[in-house]
């Protein structure tokens, strides 16, 4: 018996990670949703509602409201759960953690009960048949929610596609944007719009899956929107400012988590790009490129 039910959708995905509790950004997002014609069955987010930004709540409701499929990410749980802290997976002594406690408390007493149950009762899997391939959508990896995964980590990767149970996986955490095919296999991270993607603009990211004859196309776009707003609320609110300035500036405040090849690429503009995934199972070049 297969323990995921199996949503299907018939055209275009439209994927973004991490709201981040970023409202200009979620608007923006689900603005260029209905401007792609993009319904909201069809669009998917990868979690962490609620992080760094000044309008948890509102970005809660704005997200219920609108209707799209949303996995649990480790936020949800932790908040969910009223954990001590939001599960992110930070080493203890370092500067992402030390931050983090300052926006997690922040949001912590800012959502409802309500909001808690509904954080709560996500799925931690939804997987999707687009285009005659299985996907399964995760936050982290497919067995640790808060698990780090990158465009560099060939092997991680592979490990995690190997027993999945899909023919790929769309997953979010990281932060990055990126598409790989390994051993025919999608791994494929849309990124998030709550934060930029430390490229050193302030746009952030979401994808579009489209199925063709030859595969389905994954296309990688940059998103602009009122970022100078969504800082200026941050500020006032007393949030940490690593991670309002970062909004401006798209260079985050910590960079902890990233891998020794992932680092280098810190300021280094992204540009949209797209990837095919193959029916035929030929390779498939990644996107961004990796060194």
């Amino acid at each position: 018996m297969d323990p995921h039910e199996l949503v299907r959708l018939d055209g275009p995905l439209l994927v973004f990670g991490g709201p981040y509790s970023n409202l200009e950004a979620t608007e923006a997002l689900l603005a260029e949703a209905r401007r792609r014609a993009i319904a909201p069955s069809h669009v998917v987010c990868t979690g962490d509602v609620v992080a760094y930004g000044a309008d948890p709540q509102a970005v809660i409701d704005l997200v219920r409201e609108s209707g799209i499929r949303v996995v649990m990410g480790n936020c949800e749980e932790s908040l969910a759960a009223q954990a001590a802290d939001c599960g992110c997976g930070f080493a203890e002594d370092s500067a992402c953690a030390v931050l983090s406690g300052q926006w997690y408390n922040y949001a912590d007493q800012r959502i409802d009960a309500a909001s808690r149950a509904w954080m709560g009762g996500l799925p931690r899997r939804l997987d999707l048949a687009l285009g005659g391939r299985r996907l399964a959508v995760v936050h982290g990896g497919v067995g640790e929610i808060n698990r780090f995964l990158f465009a560099s980590d060939t092997a991680a990767l592979e490990a995690e596609l190997a027993p999945c149970g899909a023919d790929g996986v769309i997953a979010g955490h990281c932060g990055l944007p990126f598409t790989r095919v390994i051993g025919g296999r999608l791994w494929h991270n849309a990124g998030v719009v709550g934060m930029p993607a430390n490229d050193g603009t302030p746009r952030v990211w979401f994808s579009l899956l489209t199925p063709r004859r030859d595969g389905i196309l994954v296309e990688h776009h940059a998103l602009a929107y009122d970022h100078a707003a969504a800082a200026r609320k941050m500020r006032q609110a007393g949030l940490p400012e690593g991670y309002e300035a970062a909004l401006e500036t798209g260079l985050w405040p910590s960079c902890d988590v990233l891998t020794p090849a992932e680092l280098p690429q810190r300021g280094i503009r992204l540009e949209p790009g797209a990837v095919l995934w193959p029916t035929d199972g030929a390779a498939a070049a990644g996107w961004p490129r990796v060194a």
